[in-house]
């Protein structure tokens, strides 16, 4: 058997961070090896901790959730952060995820949805609620997305899906066998063909249309 998934959970609330606890101490694959009550708490015991997933609050007192997502990127810790949070507000979304978060799911999520969010960013995957993926393309771009997607390849719709799991164009191309200018290639026309700025935008564009994992 696997070893279990490392998990630091981050709310300065002590109820939110014991109802998480005892949820997930009866899960077989996660481990809960610690928690923090704020966002410097929370970089501190990364470093320490070494867990792979985080999940975090956003709105905490002193260092926030948004400061810690900015603080563990910049020191390179590999834990992958998923945000649990009751704030739906776009101006919160967007922040979490341009500062490095794998996942953005709400307070309310059910139970065993959260434990397979946990899987999934640990998996490498880019973990959003449908109406937080749909909600932050709007913002970026009220156009975003309008191109012709009927008119993508098998190929760059399977790349698209990949884009959508997280995968960077290294992993990519390893994972089709392809070389990385091909895959480039592939993500230049997939951002042309649907109207996009950038891979993020596909990203959400993929999560929203199902593509993907």
């Amino acid at each position: 058997m696997a070893d279990p998934i490392r998990v630091l959970l981050v709310d300065d609330h002590q109820v939110v961070r014991r109802g998480l606890r005892t949820f997930l101490e009866v899960q077989e694959d996660i481990e809960v090896v610690g928690e923090a009550a704020d966002g410097a708490q929370a970089v501190a015991l990364a470093e320490e901790l070494r867990p792979a997933v985080i999940l975090m609050d956003v709105k905490m007192p002193g260092v926030d959730g948004i400061q810690a997502l900015r603080e563990l990127r910049r020191s390179e810790n590999p834990a992958r952060v998923l945000v649990v949070t009751s704030f739906t507000e776009q101006r919160t979304v967007v922040p979490a995820l341009r500062a490095g978060a794998a996942g953005y799911v709400y307070k309310d999520i059910d139970p065993d949805a959260l434990a397979g969010a946990i899987r999934s960013v640990h998996a490498g995957h880019v973990l959003l609620q449908p109406e937080v993926a749909d909600a932050l393309l709007t913002q970026e771009s009220p156009t975003a997305g309008q191109g012709r997607p009927g008119t993508l390849t098998d190929r760059e719709r399977e790349v698209l899906g990949l884009i959508a799991d997280g995968r960077s164009n290294r992993d990519i191309a390893r994972h089709l066998v392809l070389s990385e200018k091909t895959v480039k290639t592939h993500v230049s026309n997939i951002l042309m063909k649907l109207d996009l700025a950038d891979r993020t935008q596909a990203a959400l564009w993929a999560v929203r249309h199902g593509i993907g994992d």
